[in-house]
């Protein structure tokens, strides 16, 4: 039996990998855009493809260390199914926004930009929400049915979910508590005003708990 990994190794993958994510998230955004010329459908799929193929990779090295979370709302769901202690989740998810918000000013020193700025974009009303309850409730889907069948391709399945959902929600399919704070802090193609992010949170965890729910009872032997 294979000795368990420490705490303090687990949060340090949590923390690369999350701070890597908001990089490919606003890293992209911001070369998108000023490579589109104007072009929004360019600078999306720009941004789209670069977090997706990025998300993938983090995944593939870090799930045998922490299990790839990078995300509260994946964390509070695996702690619920008491995947990872009560404790351990308080950790992560400390260490996941932190890490988001050191992801940000990273992207924004590549591009010579100050390493936070409020963003002003507007991401607000009930479409807005909705998104973020069908793209955290598909992504969590997602990780529980490859979970549930032992897929070896989850983080493909998982990338793939994510850089599709860009596309199908009117939100870009942020499904990440962490990345939504962190990109309050990024006036660029990604961002989002402080105001608009607790409504996008709640509809996160919302989605988060929804998904957990139906997949314990749909993937359940009778």
């Amino acid at each position: 039996m294979s000795k368990p990994v420490s705490l303090p190794r687990r949060l340090a993958a949590e923390g690369i990998g999350t701070a890597f994510l908001l990089m490919a998230v606003i890293g992209s955004g911001i070369m998108g855009e000023r490579l589109a010329a104007g072009n929004n459908a360019l600078a999306l799929l720009a941004n789209s493809t670069a977090t997706g193929c990025i998300l993938a990779v983090l995944i593939l090295i870090f799930a045998p260390v922490s299990g790839a979370h990078f995300n509260p709302a994946v964390t509070l769901c695996m702690a619920l199914q008491r995947k990872i202690s009560g404790r351990d989740a308080l950790a992560y998810s400390g260490v996941q926004v932190v890490a988001a918000l050191l992801g940000v000013a990273a992207a924004h020193l590549m591009f010579g930009e100050p390493p936070f700025f409020v963003s002003e974009k507007i991401r607000a009303g009930g479409s807005q929400w909705w998104s973020e309850f069908v793209a955290t409730f598909g992504m969590l889907m997602v990780i529980w049915a490859c979970a549930k069948q032992s897929l070896s391709g989850t983080p493909l399945a998982v990338a793939a979910y994510i850089a599709g959902a860009y596309w199908f929600t009117s939100s870009t399919s942020f499904a990440n508590p962490a990345v939504t704070i962190a990109r309050a802090f990024s006036n660029t193609f990604a961002g989002i005003r402080p105001e608009d992010v607790l409504p996008f949170l709640l509809a996160q965890m919302a989605g988060a708990l929804c998904a957990t729910l139906f997949c314990r009872w749909i993937f359940t032997v009778r």
